[in-house]
Protein backbone atom coordinates (compact mmCIF):
# COMPACT_ATOMS: atom_id res chain seq x y z
CA UNK A 1 0.00 0.00 0.00
CA UNK A 2 1.39 3.37 -0.95
CA UNK A 3 2.02 6.26 1.66
CA UNK A 4 1.22 9.72 -0.27
CA UNK A 5 2.15 11.50 2.68
CA UNK A 6 5.52 10.34 3.78
CA UNK A 7 6.33 10.21 0.68
CA UNK A 8 5.42 14.19 -0.34
CA UNK A 9 7.01 14.85 3.19
CA UNK A 10 10.80 13.00 2.16
CA UNK A 11 10.23 14.91 -0.83
CA UNK A 12 10.04 18.01 0.49
CA UNK A 13 12.40 17.59 3.27
CA UNK A 14 15.44 16.54 0.63
CA UNK A 15 14.67 19.51 -1.30
CA UNK A 16 16.28 23.02 -0.75
CA UNK A 17 13.50 24.86 -0.44
CA UNK A 18 13.73 28.40 1.43
CA UNK A 19 11.32 27.68 3.79
CA UNK A 20 9.13 31.24 4.43
CA UNK A 21 6.14 29.35 6.04
CA UNK A 22 4.91 27.79 9.23
CA UNK A 23 5.89 26.28 11.61
CA UNK A 24 9.27 28.56 12.82
CA UNK A 25 11.94 26.02 13.11
CA UNK A 26 12.46 25.93 8.87
CA UNK A 27 13.17 22.58 9.40
CA UNK A 28 15.65 22.99 11.54
CA UNK A 29 16.24 22.33 15.38
CA UNK A 30 17.23 19.62 18.06
CA UNK A 31 14.29 17.07 17.95
CA UNK A 32 15.75 15.69 14.59
CA UNK A 33 11.84 15.71 13.13
CA UNK A 34 11.74 19.15 12.03
CA UNK A 35 13.09 18.57 8.46
CA UNK A 36 9.46 16.20 8.09
CA UNK A 37 7.18 18.81 10.28
CA UNK A 38 5.07 20.69 7.76
CA UNK A 39 1.63 22.81 6.87
CA UNK A 40 -0.59 22.89 4.70
CA UNK A 41 1.76 23.87 1.81
CA UNK A 42 0.89 23.78 -1.69
CA UNK A 43 0.75 19.77 -2.16
CA UNK A 44 0.67 18.84 1.72
CA UNK A 45 -3.15 19.35 1.02
CA UNK A 46 -5.93 19.98 3.73
CA UNK A 47 -7.11 17.24 6.69
CA UNK A 48 -10.43 18.75 6.69
CA UNK A 49 -10.95 19.45 2.96
CA UNK A 50 -9.02 16.50 1.13
CA UNK A 51 -8.55 17.05 -2.27
CA UNK A 52 -5.25 15.04 -2.87
CA UNK A 53 -2.48 12.94 -0.51
CA UNK A 54 -4.08 13.06 2.73
CA UNK A 55 -7.47 12.02 0.68
CA UNK A 56 -5.29 9.82 -1.00
CA UNK A 57 -4.31 7.84 2.87
CA UNK A 58 -7.77 8.25 4.66
CA UNK A 59 -9.08 6.15 1.25
CA UNK A 60 -5.94 3.54 2.19
CA UNK A 61 -7.09 3.32 5.51
CA UNK A 62 -10.89 3.22 5.03
CA UNK A 63 -10.12 -0.18 2.89
CA UNK A 64 -7.95 -1.71 5.66
CA UNK A 65 -10.76 -0.64 8.32
CA UNK A 66 -13.90 -1.86 6.13
CA UNK A 67 -15.35 1.32 5.81
CA UNK A 68 -15.17 5.27 5.68
CA UNK A 69 -12.50 6.39 7.84
CA UNK A 70 -11.24 9.98 8.63
CA UNK A 71 -7.83 10.90 10.38
CA UNK A 72 -7.43 12.60 13.81
CA UNK A 73 -4.54 14.19 15.13
CA UNK A 74 -6.10 14.77 18.32
CA UNK A 75 -7.24 11.30 19.20
CA UNK A 76 -10.15 9.72 20.02
CA UNK A 77 -11.06 12.55 22.22
CA UNK A 78 -11.68 14.68 18.60
CA UNK A 79 -13.46 12.11 17.12
CA UNK A 80 -16.33 11.17 19.82
CA UNK A 81 -16.74 14.96 19.68
CA UNK A 82 -17.30 14.67 16.31
CA UNK A 83 -19.36 11.12 16.75
CA UNK A 84 -21.88 13.04 18.83
CA UNK A 85 -22.18 16.22 16.65
CA UNK A 86 -22.87 13.75 13.79
CA UNK A 87 -25.74 12.17 15.97
CA UNK A 88 -27.38 15.14 17.28
CA UNK A 89 -27.52 16.82 13.53
CA UNK A 90 -28.82 13.42 11.97
CA UNK A 91 -31.08 13.40 14.67
CA UNK A 92 -32.55 16.70 14.54
CA UNK A 93 -33.19 15.66 10.20
CA UNK A 94 -35.15 13.34 11.33
CA UNK A 95 -37.15 15.28 13.36
CA UNK A 96 -36.18 13.51 16.90
CA UNK A 97 -34.80 14.89 20.33
CA UNK A 98 -30.59 14.48 20.48
CA UNK A 99 -31.05 12.37 23.27
CA UNK A 100 -27.81 10.00 23.48
CA UNK A 101 -27.98 6.37 26.00
CA UNK A 102 -24.86 6.04 26.96
CA UNK A 103 -22.93 3.76 29.32
CA UNK A 104 -21.95 4.90 32.45
CA UNK A 105 -18.08 4.90 31.94
CA UNK A 106 -17.84 7.03 28.81
CA UNK A 107 -14.51 9.14 28.77
CA UNK A 108 -14.59 12.56 30.13
CA UNK A 109 -14.30 13.78 26.00
CA UNK A 110 -17.83 12.69 25.99
CA UNK A 111 -18.86 15.10 28.84
CA UNK A 112 -17.09 17.66 27.33
CA UNK A 113 -19.00 17.17 24.06
CA UNK A 114 -22.35 16.52 25.68
CA UNK A 115 -22.25 19.90 27.64
CA UNK A 116 -20.73 21.86 24.65
CA UNK A 117 -23.72 20.52 22.23
CA UNK A 118 -26.45 20.55 25.08
CA UNK A 119 -27.25 17.15 25.03
CA UNK A 120 -29.86 15.08 27.17
CA UNK A 121 -28.02 12.07 28.13
CA UNK A 122 -29.46 8.79 29.55
CA UNK A 123 -26.86 6.48 31.55
CA UNK A 124 -26.73 2.66 31.53
CA UNK A 125 -25.94 1.59 34.57
CA UNK A 126 -24.31 -2.09 35.17
CA UNK A 127 -26.25 -4.79 36.97
CA UNK A 128 -23.22 -5.20 39.17
CA UNK A 129 -20.62 -2.96 39.36
CA UNK A 130 -17.17 -3.72 40.37
CA UNK A 131 -15.10 -0.88 39.04
CA UNK A 132 -16.67 2.44 37.79
CA UNK A 133 -14.35 2.02 34.82
CA UNK A 134 -16.53 -1.10 33.45
CA UNK A 135 -19.74 -0.79 32.35
CA UNK A 136 -21.30 -4.00 31.32
CA UNK A 137 -24.25 -3.78 28.64
CA UNK A 138 -26.59 -6.91 27.22
CA UNK A 139 -29.09 -6.76 24.80
CA UNK A 140 -31.64 -7.22 27.05
CA UNK A 141 -30.41 -4.15 29.21
CA UNK A 142 -30.39 -1.99 25.47
CA UNK A 143 -33.78 -3.57 24.63
CA UNK A 144 -35.08 -2.49 27.81
CA UNK A 145 -33.30 1.23 27.84
CA UNK A 146 -34.69 1.09 24.04
CA UNK A 147 -38.82 1.17 25.72
CA UNK A 148 -39.50 4.72 25.53
CA UNK A 149 -38.89 7.14 23.44
CA UNK A 150 -36.00 6.61 21.15
CA UNK A 151 -33.10 8.45 21.50
CA UNK A 152 -30.50 9.79 18.80
CA UNK A 153 -28.01 7.24 19.38
CA UNK A 154 -26.86 4.71 21.90
CA UNK A 155 -23.11 5.00 23.02
CA UNK A 156 -20.76 2.05 23.97
CA UNK A 157 -17.54 1.87 25.38
CA UNK A 158 -15.50 -1.19 24.37
CA UNK A 159 -12.89 -2.23 25.06
CA UNK A 160 -12.76 -0.29 28.30
CA UNK A 161 -9.83 1.19 30.33
CA UNK A 162 -9.80 -2.93 32.23
CA UNK A 163 -9.51 -4.55 28.95
CA UNK A 164 -13.18 -6.22 29.00
CA UNK A 165 -15.24 -5.72 25.55
CA UNK A 166 -18.59 -5.61 24.96
CA UNK A 167 -20.28 -7.91 22.43
CA UNK A 168 -20.86 -5.20 19.88
CA UNK A 169 -23.08 -7.63 17.47
CA UNK A 170 -26.36 -8.11 19.46
CA UNK A 171 -26.25 -4.37 20.70
CA UNK A 172 -26.23 -3.47 17.08
CA UNK A 173 -29.05 -5.60 16.27
CA UNK A 174 -31.57 -4.46 19.20
CA UNK A 175 -30.16 -0.90 18.17
CA UNK A 176 -31.03 -1.30 14.21
CA UNK A 177 -34.11 -2.98 15.09
CA UNK A 178 -35.00 -0.18 16.72
CA UNK A 179 -33.80 2.57 14.38
CA UNK A 180 -31.27 4.01 16.80
CA UNK A 181 -27.33 4.80 15.62
CA UNK A 182 -24.48 2.73 17.52
CA UNK A 183 -21.83 4.41 18.34
CA UNK A 184 -18.85 2.89 19.66
CA UNK A 185 -15.48 4.27 21.53
CA UNK A 186 -12.92 2.06 20.15
CA UNK A 187 -10.35 3.63 21.64
CA UNK A 188 -8.29 1.09 22.93
CA UNK A 189 -9.40 -1.38 20.21
CA UNK A 190 -7.74 -0.38 16.71
CA UNK A 191 -6.02 -3.73 16.62
CA UNK A 192 -8.65 -5.61 16.87
CA UNK A 193 -9.69 -5.09 13.17
CA UNK A 194 -6.11 -7.37 12.52
CA UNK A 195 -7.05 -10.40 14.83
CA UNK A 196 -8.61 -13.34 13.69
CA UNK A 197 -11.09 -13.23 14.27
CA UNK A 198 -12.34 -9.94 13.69
CA UNK A 199 -14.11 -7.99 16.71
CA UNK A 200 -13.89 -4.40 15.69
CA UNK A 201 -17.20 -2.88 16.37
CA UNK A 202 -17.21 -1.37 12.42
CA UNK A 203 -17.58 -5.38 11.19
CA UNK A 204 -20.09 -6.00 14.16
CA UNK A 205 -22.82 -3.58 13.12
CA UNK A 206 -22.06 -0.30 15.03
CA UNK A 207 -22.53 3.12 12.78
CA UNK A 208 -19.44 5.45 13.64
CA UNK A 209 -16.84 4.26 16.04
CA UNK A 210 -13.47 5.81 16.71
CA UNK A 211 -10.21 4.53 17.50
CA UNK A 212 -6.78 5.66 19.17
CA UNK A 213 -4.43 4.18 16.44
CA UNK A 214 -1.60 5.31 19.52
CA UNK A 215 -2.87 3.10 21.95
CA UNK A 216 -2.18 0.02 19.86
CA UNK A 217 -0.86 0.73 17.20
CA UNK A 218 2.73 1.80 15.97
CA UNK A 219 1.67 5.02 15.60
CA UNK A 220 2.62 8.59 17.37
CA UNK A 221 0.54 9.93 20.12
CA UNK A 222 -2.33 11.64 18.95
CA UNK A 223 -2.85 9.51 16.10
CA UNK A 224 -6.03 8.66 15.54
CA UNK A 225 -9.75 7.66 13.35
CA UNK A 226 -13.31 7.85 12.83
CA UNK A 227 -14.97 5.07 11.16
CA UNK A 228 -18.47 5.47 9.16
CA UNK A 229 -19.67 1.89 8.87
CA UNK A 230 -20.74 1.13 5.03
CA UNK A 231 -24.35 0.87 6.00
CA UNK A 232 -24.82 4.14 7.94
CA UNK A 233 -26.28 6.77 6.81
CA UNK A 234 -25.11 8.97 3.50
CA UNK A 235 -25.33 11.85 5.80
CA UNK A 236 -22.26 11.26 7.81
CA UNK A 237 -19.90 10.98 5.00
CA UNK A 238 -21.22 14.04 3.88
CA UNK A 239 -20.75 16.14 7.22
CA UNK A 240 -17.84 13.99 8.91
CA UNK A 241 -15.39 16.93 7.64
CA UNK A 242 -17.37 19.32 9.22
CA UNK A 243 -17.52 17.68 12.65
CA UNK A 244 -13.94 17.37 12.72
CA UNK A 245 -13.33 20.63 11.71
CA UNK A 246 -16.16 22.12 14.29
CA UNK A 247 -13.62 20.45 17.23
CA UNK A 248 -10.12 20.17 15.64
CA UNK A 249 -7.06 22.90 15.44
CA UNK A 250 -6.43 24.27 12.06
CA UNK A 251 -2.83 23.22 12.58
CA UNK A 252 -3.11 19.42 12.63
CA UNK A 253 0.04 17.77 13.13
CA UNK A 254 2.09 16.09 9.57
CA UNK A 255 4.24 14.15 12.00
CA UNK A 256 1.02 12.45 13.21
CA UNK A 257 -0.63 12.40 9.44
CA UNK A 258 2.91 10.42 8.38
CA UNK A 259 2.71 8.12 11.12
CA UNK A 260 -0.83 6.70 10.22
CA UNK A 261 0.03 6.84 6.58
CA UNK A 262 2.93 5.02 7.26
CA UNK A 263 0.67 2.54 9.20
CA UNK A 264 -1.59 1.91 6.32
CA UNK A 265 1.57 0.14 4.21
CA UNK A 266 2.69 -1.41 8.01
CA UNK A 267 -1.05 -2.89 8.24
CA UNK A 268 -0.83 -4.51 4.97
CA UNK A 269 2.63 -6.16 5.79
CA UNK A 270 3.94 -8.39 8.46
CA UNK A 271 2.20 -6.33 11.28
CA UNK A 272 -1.26 -8.11 11.62
CA UNK A 273 1.01 -11.20 12.15
CA UNK A 274 2.97 -9.83 14.84
CA UNK A 275 0.11 -8.52 16.75
CA UNK A 276 -1.67 -12.27 15.74
CA UNK A 277 1.39 -13.64 17.87
CA UNK A 278 1.43 -11.21 20.51
CA UNK A 279 -1.76 -12.06 21.17
CA UNK A 280 -1.57 -15.50 21.49
CA UNK A 281 1.58 -15.36 23.60
CA UNK A 282 -0.08 -12.07 25.92
CA UNK A 283 -3.53 -14.93 26.28
CA UNK A 284 -0.68 -17.43 27.15
CA UNK A 285 0.82 -15.57 30.19
CA UNK A 286 -2.27 -14.79 31.77
CA UNK A 287 -2.88 -18.37 32.33
CA UNK A 288 0.74 -18.84 33.33
CA UNK A 289 0.16 -15.72 35.93
CA UNK A 290 -3.09 -16.83 37.22
CA UNK A 291 -1.95 -20.35 37.36
CA UNK A 292 0.62 -19.27 39.71
CA UNK A 293 -1.93 -16.96 41.64
CA UNK A 294 -2.40 -14.24 40.38
CA UNK A 295 -6.39 -12.60 39.19
CA UNK A 296 -6.61 -10.91 36.08
CA UNK A 297 -9.91 -9.68 34.33
CA UNK A 298 -11.06 -8.48 30.98
CA UNK A 299 -11.16 -10.58 27.85
CA UNK A 300 -8.74 -8.22 25.55
CA UNK A 301 -5.94 -9.98 23.80
CA UNK A 302 -3.28 -7.44 24.25
CA UNK A 303 -4.12 -6.12 27.34
CA UNK A 304 -3.30 -7.32 30.90
CA UNK A 305 -5.23 -6.64 33.96
CA UNK A 306 -4.04 -7.74 37.09
CA UNK A 307 -6.67 -7.65 40.55
CA UNK A 308 -3.62 -7.70 43.08
CA UNK A 309 -5.36 -7.84 46.15
CA UNK A 310 -5.95 -11.46 46.09
CA UNK A 311 -1.99 -11.85 46.08
CA UNK A 312 -1.42 -9.10 49.13
CA UNK A 313 -1.20 -5.83 47.21
CA UNK A 314 -3.29 -2.99 46.07
CA UNK A 315 -2.70 -2.25 42.23
CA UNK A 316 -0.79 1.14 43.64
CA UNK A 317 1.81 -0.97 45.41
CA UNK A 318 2.42 -3.50 42.64
CA UNK A 319 2.71 -0.65 39.76
CA UNK A 320 5.57 0.54 42.28
CA UNK A 321 6.82 -2.92 42.80
CA UNK A 322 6.95 -3.45 39.19
CA UNK A 323 8.83 -0.22 38.70
CA UNK A 324 11.43 -0.72 41.34
CA UNK A 325 12.41 -4.43 40.60
CA UNK A 326 11.65 -4.84 36.65
CA UNK A 327 12.25 -1.14 35.78
CA UNK A 328 8.31 -1.97 34.47
CA UNK A 329 6.15 1.31 33.77
CA UNK A 330 2.47 0.29 33.99
CA UNK A 331 -0.36 1.85 31.89
CA UNK A 332 -2.83 2.47 34.90
CA UNK A 333 -3.09 1.23 38.75
CA UNK A 334 -5.66 2.16 41.41
CA UNK A 335 -6.53 0.68 44.80
CA UNK A 336 -7.74 -2.21 42.57
CA UNK A 337 -6.17 -2.85 39.55
CA UNK A 338 -2.94 -2.81 37.65
CA UNK A 339 -3.57 -2.26 33.88
CA UNK A 340 -0.86 -3.24 31.17
CA UNK A 341 -0.82 -2.90 27.67
CA UNK A 342 1.25 -4.73 25.09
CA UNK A 343 1.90 -4.66 21.30
CA UNK A 344 4.40 -6.57 19.01
CA UNK A 345 7.22 -4.14 19.94
CA UNK A 346 6.86 -5.34 23.40
CA UNK A 347 8.47 -8.69 22.25
CA UNK A 348 9.26 -12.28 23.70
CA UNK A 349 11.61 -10.84 25.87
CA UNK A 350 9.48 -7.64 27.65
CA UNK A 351 6.51 -10.22 28.30
CA UNK A 352 9.60 -12.57 30.19
CA UNK A 353 10.62 -9.74 32.02
CA UNK A 354 7.52 -8.82 32.76
CA UNK A 355 6.92 -12.51 34.13
CA UNK A 356 10.08 -13.01 36.22
CA UNK A 357 9.49 -10.30 38.20
CA UNK A 358 5.83 -10.51 38.62
CA UNK A 359 6.59 -13.80 40.19
CA UNK A 360 9.48 -12.88 41.71
CA UNK A 361 7.32 -11.33 44.05
CA UNK A 362 6.49 -12.25 47.46
CA UNK A 363 2.72 -13.31 48.34
CA UNK A 364 1.63 -11.48 50.88
CA UNK A 365 -1.79 -11.97 52.69
CA UNK A 366 -4.61 -11.32 50.68
CA UNK A 367 -6.68 -7.93 50.95
CA UNK A 368 -10.25 -7.98 51.92
CA UNK A 369 -11.02 -4.52 51.88
CA UNK A 370 -13.36 -3.58 48.55
CA UNK A 371 -14.25 -1.05 46.77
CA UNK A 372 -17.04 1.50 47.85
CA UNK A 373 -20.60 0.63 47.18
CA UNK A 374 -21.47 3.00 44.70
CA UNK A 375 -25.05 4.11 43.43
CA UNK A 376 -26.47 6.39 40.82
CA UNK A 377 -26.65 10.01 42.08
CA UNK A 378 -29.31 12.29 41.54
CA UNK A 379 -29.13 14.60 38.68
CA UNK A 380 -29.97 18.00 39.59
CA UNK A 381 -28.44 19.90 36.62
CA UNK A 382 -27.93 19.32 32.91
CA UNK A 383 -24.75 18.66 32.21
CA UNK A 384 -24.84 21.89 30.10
CA UNK A 385 -25.68 24.04 33.12
CA UNK A 386 -23.39 22.76 35.33
CA UNK A 387 -19.99 22.83 33.36
CA UNK A 388 -20.94 26.03 32.31
CA UNK A 389 -22.12 27.43 35.89
CA UNK A 390 -19.79 29.80 37.98
CA UNK A 391 -17.95 27.36 40.31
CA UNK A 392 -15.75 26.87 43.32
CA UNK A 393 -13.36 24.04 44.22
CA UNK A 394 -14.05 22.19 47.77
CA UNK A 395 -12.25 19.82 49.72
CA UNK A 396 -13.92 16.25 48.92
CA UNK A 397 -15.04 15.45 52.40
CA UNK A 398 -17.10 18.96 52.38
CA UNK A 399 -18.61 18.29 48.87
CA UNK A 400 -21.71 16.34 50.24
CA UNK A 401 -24.64 17.86 48.85
CA UNK A 402 -22.95 19.87 46.37
CA UNK A 403 -23.22 19.74 42.41
CA UNK A 404 -20.49 18.69 40.90
CA UNK A 405 -19.42 21.67 38.20
CA UNK A 406 -16.13 19.75 36.52
CA UNK A 407 -15.92 16.07 35.76
CA UNK A 408 -11.90 16.76 36.32
CA UNK A 409 -10.20 13.53 36.18
CA UNK A 410 -6.96 12.45 35.21
CA UNK A 411 -5.87 10.73 32.02
CA UNK A 412 -5.47 7.78 32.44
CA UNK A 413 -8.33 6.87 33.11
CA UNK A 414 -10.04 9.61 32.31
CA UNK A 415 -14.04 8.56 32.92
CA UNK A 416 -15.42 10.42 35.60
CA UNK A 417 -16.92 8.77 39.25
CA UNK A 418 -19.78 11.67 39.42
CA UNK A 419 -20.58 13.47 36.30
CA UNK A 420 -21.40 17.05 35.58
CA UNK A 421 -24.65 18.56 37.08
CA UNK A 422 -25.20 15.30 39.78
CA UNK A 423 -25.13 15.81 43.18
CA UNK A 424 -22.21 14.37 45.45
CA UNK A 425 -24.20 12.04 48.06
CA UNK A 426 -22.00 10.18 50.69
CA UNK A 427 -21.73 6.89 48.18
CA UNK A 428 -19.70 9.66 46.13
CA UNK A 429 -17.72 11.29 48.80
CA UNK A 430 -16.38 7.59 50.09
CA UNK A 431 -15.65 6.75 46.51
CA UNK A 432 -13.76 9.82 45.82
CA UNK A 433 -11.71 9.15 49.28
CA UNK A 434 -11.15 5.72 48.25
CA UNK A 435 -9.71 6.98 44.49
CA UNK A 436 -7.70 9.76 46.13
CA UNK A 437 -9.39 12.42 44.89
CA UNK A 438 -9.25 14.69 47.69
CA UNK A 439 -10.62 18.56 45.91
CA UNK A 440 -13.03 18.59 43.36
CA UNK A 441 -14.94 21.54 42.02
CA UNK A 442 -18.53 22.34 42.62
CA UNK A 443 -21.31 24.64 40.94
CA UNK A 444 -21.28 27.74 43.21
CA UNK A 445 -24.77 28.14 44.46
CA UNK A 446 -24.67 31.39 46.52
CA UNK A 447 -24.25 33.43 43.47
Amino acid sequence: MDTPICDFARRYAASDVLRLHMPGHKGMGPLGPEPLDLTEIPGADDLYDPQGIIARSEENAGQLFGGITVYSTEGSSLSIRAMLYLAMLYARSQGRKPRIIAGRNAHKAFLSAAALLDLEVQWLWPSSQSSYLSCPVTAEDLEAALAGEPPAAVYITSPDYLGHITPIAPLAEVCHRHNVLLLVDNAHGAYLRFLDPCRHPLALGADLCCDSAHKTLGVLTGGGYLHIAPQAPAFFRRRAKEAMTLFGSTSPSYLILQSLDAANAALTGSYPRRLQEMARETVALRRRLEAHGFTCTGQEPLKLTLCPKSYGYTGTELAAALQRRGHIVCEFSDPDFVVLMVSPETGREGLARLESTLLSLPRWTPITTQSPAFRPPRQRMSIRQAAFSLSRTVPTAQSIGHILADAAVGCPPAVPIVACGEEIDADAAAAFAYYGITRCTVVDESL
